[in-house]
């Protein structure tokens, strides 16, 4: 998950969903918003006991390989963002596309509502990735609370990238500067409101799992199909400079960059190899962890 989230366009909740922890992950995310609720209303009894049913053993662990693989592969990954756009591209369109092969078995006899919902859901983010926004200027206070708390439902939405929200609603280049400035003042409300906007969507998206599963999957399969977007190798999906770079001579880059869909050109055929054999693994994966789980039932 944590590498993953290093690629612009890719969410670990991709990861997340094709490894079968997705619904483990909301759960005790949520259980974390019910202590953090406690804690508001003044009850530290409470906050214990409800810290207590957060599986620790399951999250501790999955929030250190996330830490852990953004300290370690955050530089190998955009050397190799740089150095082979085009086929990076590919191995994560492969990747997502494995992906929404298995969120779609997971579905169970989808009726049409479920069909309806999925096209809508993969149209908008098809649209919305596309949008270009230039930076908003001296951002106020509240815009870093807001910004923080849309931008990290990207961490559990699969297909849909913090980087490329924060483009959209223009607050990437101040987030950007807030943090090269060490300012810490709009760094913490970032951090306040990615904590308040976590717990409340976790905590809806984990209820609509469990009401209406099917039309959850759906749509977030709509949310993966319309990410592949932002993953089209050919003119590559993530070499073009992020929005909010600053170029040599000074300028920032703006708006989305590298959400054009060009015919495949130059460097076809092992972009595609890689593309197919990403697409393998996912699935490879999966049927591993089938088997694993057929047989720990099994014993």
């Amino acid at each position: 998950m944590g590498a993953a989230d290093i690629v612009p366009g890719v969410s670990g909740g991709t990861v997340a969903l094709v490894l079968g922890i997705y619904e483990d992950l909301l759960t005790n995310i949520r259980q974390g918003a019910r202590a953090l609720g406690r804690l508001v209303k003044g009850d530290p009894t409470g906050f214990t006991g409800e810290l207590k049913k957060v599986d620790w053993a399951f999250l501790l662990p999955l929030l250190g390989g996330i830490g852990l693989a953004v300290i370690v592969l955050t530089s190998v990954i955009e050397r190799l963002l740089e150095e082979q756009p085009v086929r990076v591209a590919a191995v994560f369109f492969g990747l997502v596309a494995g992906s929404m092969v298995v969120a779609w078995r997971l579905l169970v006899r989808p009726a049409n509502s479920d069909f309806v919902a999925m096209g809508l859901v993969a149209i908008a983010s098809f649209v919305l990735l596309g949008l270009r926004s230039g930076p908003v200027s001296d951002p106020a206070v509240p815009l870093f609370f807001g910004a923080g708390a849309i931008a990290i439902c990207a961490m559990i939405l699969p297909g849909i990238s913090g980087s490329f929200l924060l483009l959209m609603m223009g607050m990437y280049t101040g987030l950007l500067d807030a943090v090269h400035d060490r300012d810490l003042a709009n760094l913490v409300v970032f951090l306040v409101g990615a904590v308040v906007g976590l717990a409340l969507f976790s905590s809806v998206l984990d209820k609509a799992l469990h009401t209406n599963r099917n039309l959850v999957l759906a749509a977030l399969i709509g949310l993966m199909l319309g990410s592949l977007r932002v993953l089209w190798p050919w003119p590559d999906g993530v070499g073009s400079p992020e929005a909010g770079t600053r170029l040599d001579d000074g300028t920032v880059v703006e708006g989305t960059s590298g959400t054009a869909l060009g015919a495949p050109e130059g460097d076809v055929l092992v972009p595609i190899l890689l593309g197919v054999g990403a697409f393998v693994l996912v699935l490879a994966v999966t049927e591993v962890g089938r088997w694993l789980e057929a047989r720990g039932a099994a014993a």
